[in-house]
């Protein structure tokens, strides 16, 4: 018992860092461009993710059932740990050095490397691992697709507009825009602490199937509230301004391209990095207006940390399962 409110208190908390360091993300946009003071755009987005948190079940259904195979890891609770852990670590270091790296990355690498040391290869389900780390990887060169096209549009649409009336219009739209975003984000990241915490419930037997309880929920739609009420001003300034320079009319093609790539795959039961989609969406977006535009030598920062994080954590949290199990 002990062991598993452990566990729900882990959990509880990766939402919590999740809130203020992904959910910069969602709002980074608006804040840059002046839409949304820093504190407005918190507080929005802090309700929009509490919302979108408690709406869907679907990618925690995802996370809970096709990652690991229960029945073949003896060591459940000290895998969960060690994931949640290694996924902690991992964006703590991340936030404190302003890489808008992926907390999904963190937690699909965390929790394969910890039941991996546990059982083997035996211990994931290769299949539903597949489906996920193909999300992960095809979500942003779509988001990316996205924002190019969204923007492309938008020039046509508006290539006769009077430049400084479209401009402020767009940023009064941002308000609606970000909080779309916020919204996406809880609907998909949220879900994937409530899929761990199901995976612990059921180890010990609290329930029998991997449905997810409505309490895990809405702890869960909290955390990320709280967190993201405490912001992130570090990844902000690198999403927001160290992609492209943006205006709104940029911001708002940039959002809701990410906010619909996430919608989808919500809808699905995908998880994907909500990182990679708003970032590669501004990078889209950015190289349909000028390709020169885009401050690549950040971009190429950011990718590196995007393809280093899964072999990291599962690195990392392999190492921290070993340590762990010397003590549960």
């Amino acid at each position: 018992m002990i062991i598993t409110i452990f566990i729900v208190l882990l959990a509880l908390s990766f939402d919590f860092i999740n809130g203020f360091h992904d959910t910069a993300n969602a709002i980074a946009t608006a804040v840059s461009t002046r839409a949304l003071t820093l504190k407005k755009a918190i507080v929005m987005a802090a309700c929009m993710n509490f919302l979108g948190a408690i709406v869907s079940t679907g990618v925690a259904q995802t996370i809970a059932k096709e990652v690991v195979d229960l029945e073949n890891i003896s060591n459940g609770s000290t895998v969960i740990i060690a994931a949640l852990m290694s996924a902690i670590i991992w964006n703590l270091l991340t936030w404190y050095l302003g890489i808008p790296s992926s907390s999904s990355h963190a937690l699909i690498g965390s929790l394969a490397g910890a039941a991996m040391a546990d059982a083997g290869v035996s211990a994931v389900k290769l299949e539903g691992l597949g489906k996920i780390v193909a999300s992960l990887i095809i979500s942003p060169i779509i988001a990316l697709s996205v924002g190019y096209i969204m923007f492309s549009l938008f020039k046509q649409l508006f290539k006769k507009a009077n430049l400084g009336k479209a401009n402020l219009g767009f940023r009064r739209f941002q308000i609606f825009t970000a909080a779309l975003q916020a919204f996406s984000h809880g609907t998909n990241d949220a879900q994937k602490s409530m899929g761990i915490i199901t995976i612990a419930l059921v180890s010990y037997g609290f329930q029998s199937d991997m449905t997810i309880p409505h309490w895990v929920q809405i702890l869960c739609a909290l955390s990320m509230a709280l967190g993201t009420s405490i912001g992130g001003w570090r990844i902000i300034k690198t999403v927001g301004t160290q992609i492209m320079k943006l205006k709104p009319v940029n911001a708002v093609a940039a959002d809701l391209s990410s906010a619909l790539v996430i919608q989808v795959a919500t809808h699905f039961g995908l998880p994907v990095s909500t990182t990679h989609v708003i970032s590669s969406s501004i990078m889209g977006v950015g190289a349909s207006s000028r390709i020169k535009g885009v401050k690549w030598c950040t971009a190429q920062k950011m990718i590196y940390a995007w393809f280093t994080t899964i072999p990291i954590t599962i690195i990392l949290s392999a190492g921290l399962f070993a340590i762990c199990n010397l003590f549960i």
